[in-house]
């Protein structure tokens, strides 16, 4: 009878939890929507430049940001998919916010589905659905999609490059390698801190399979990728700036986050007469030199503190979409980040193995965004990856208890038939 019935639960399993996986997704959906046409979204500074940036590309061929006269500040990502939507509905007539507020719905669901594949494929299924359900229900997957901003199709693209990225190591072949490099070439071209990347993945790659040949075969098709796809822009700035500028020339960012505590007004330098670039540099020499205690605690634990503390909430809204019952958000939130820590010590204990790579590109990203002024909106790209790793390890340290606690149980059993077997032979 038992025999029976386990032959034929796999036939059950599959719909059940197909049935399981579709209900999440449509929960996830419904959300989302429901966010969008249930609050006032508010447009934020940004959004104002970029709407400003895309008006004058359509209007008068200028790509600009803040300005009138062709400069890189910023790179066309986002200002190119804006300007796509803009083109589709008329937006002289039309206002496009509503339409790519929708169209980031799609996106949030297409990162959501790639965030379970990629869990699967680390994990298995179990894992996978955990990934998923935490982040259909993590408010900032949700408010993110009524920012005009880049968030919501940076993550996309990064979640697509990482899916492609482990699946290039994996499969080996050339083509994957390209499709990776393309994936990281959209993500750069929409955030440009991303271009870092590239280096350590391949240098996690030749420690993992030291294999020079392979290594070197993937990397060259990975920047072949990435190639197509920057070089338009590479090839503009050359014509339009004359200079070479593969991201972005934008320093406010880096200048900015030289002052401790965001005190923009702590006289530590003279600022007269000088660039931001000069400013920011001789802001790091005087700090670090003159205040080393407060530089290094700010650009270590007090920008971590920035970063991380707190949910993204978009660019805004009202009344607040609560998608869980307060406090319930924040302390999932606070939950995943403060696990995080254990489950990057954790997965290191052996790092010739996929899930290292989520590992490394957190940690290059987070040590990355030390240098510029720290946002919340900086944690939303990471907490893609960061809830993977939480789920992985936290499942693997589950299951590692359970066979810790049911040890001593199957010992007891198996004494007892050992007891028995000795009686009945005598």
């Amino acid at each position: 009878m038992n025999t029976n019935i386990s032959k034929l639960s796999p036939t059950y399993k599959k719909p059940l939890f197909m049935m399981l996986v579709l209900l999440i997704f449509a929960l996830a959906t419904y959300l989302r929507l429901d966010f969008l046409v249930s609050v006032n979204h508010h447009v934020s500074h940004d959004t104002i430049n970029y709407d400003a940036t895309v008006r004058q590309l359509l209007e008068k061929g200028i790509y600009a940001y803040k300005d009138t006269q062709p400069n890189a500040q910023v790179t066309p990502g986002y200002p190119l998919f804006m300007a796509a939507v803009y083109k589709l509905v008329d937006y002289q007539h039309h206002d496009p916010f509503p339409y790519i507020r929708y169209i980031q719905v799609g996106l949030s669901l297409a990162t959501l589905w790639l965030m379970y594949a990629t869990a699967r494929k680390l994990a298995g299924s179990t894992v996978s659905v955990i990934v998923l359900l935490v982040s259909s229900v993590y408010p900032p997957f949700i408010w993110s999609n009524g920012a005009v901003l880049t968030e919501t199709l940076a993550c996309f693209f990064l979640v697509l490059y990482i899916r492609l990225q482990l699946t290039a190591f994996e499969k080996k072949t050339r083509t994957l390698a390209l499709l990776s490099g393309i994936a990281l070439g959209l993500l750069v071209l929409t955030r440009s801190e991303f271009l870092i990347l590239i280096a350590p993945v391949y240098v996690f790659h030749f420690l993992w399979k030291k294999e020079l040949r392979l290594t070197i075969k993937l990397l060259l098709f990975t920047c072949i990728g990435m190639g197509i796809v920057l070089s338009p822009w590479v090839i503009r700035n050359m014509v339009s700036l004359h200079e070479v500028v593969i991201a972005s020339t934008q320093v406010n960012p880096f200048a900015a986050g030289t002052y401790p505590n965001k005190n923009y007004e702590d006289g530590l330098v003279d600022r007269h007469g000088k660039t931001q670039m000069e400013v920011a540099k001789e802001r790091l020499k005087v700090g670090f030199t003159q205040h080393t205690w407060q530089f290094v605690k700010w650009y270590t634990v007090g920008k971590l503190k920035y970063i991380y503390s707190n949910m993204y909430f978009g660019s805004g809204h009202k009344p607040l979409y609560r998608v869980l019952p307060s406090p319930l958000g924040s302390l999932l939130h606070v939950a995943v980040v403060w696990f995080c820590p254990l489950a990057l010590i954790a997965s290191l204990r052996k790092w010739r193995q996929p899930l290292t790579l989520l590992t490394l590109i957190l940690a290059v990203m987070t040590v990355t965004r030390l240098a510029f002024v720290p946002e919340y909106r900086y944690n939303y790209t990471a907490m893609p990856l960061i809830i993977t790793i939480d789920a992985v390890i936290g499942a693997a340290i589950l299951r590692w208890l359970w066979t810790k606690l049911d040890q001593p149980s199957s010992n007891s059993q198996k004494g007892d038939v050992s007891h028995a077997e000795t009686n009945g032979n005598s």
